[in-house]
């Protein structure tokens, strides 16, 4: 009965990671997906004016 016991706790972490892997691979994309897209690419368009604009003050670039 001790391999039962040993094995218990793998098992357990086993399945718990696979019920993450699952829920993370459901989540993707559907009715939040554009507005999470748009976020992203906002934060992009922002860094790359503050970039252009520190280039442009004869800033270090990056």
């Amino acid at each position: 009965m001790d391999y039962i016991a040993a094995l218990t706790p793998s098992v357990v972490m086993a399945i718990a990671f696979i019920a993450l892997i699952v829920t993370i691979v459901k989540t993707q994309g559907g009715p939040n997906k554009s507005k999470e897209d748009a976020a992203v690419d906002a934060a992009f368009a922002r860094a790359e004016a503050s970039r252009r604009e520190s280039a442009a003050d004869g800033g270090p670039a990056a």
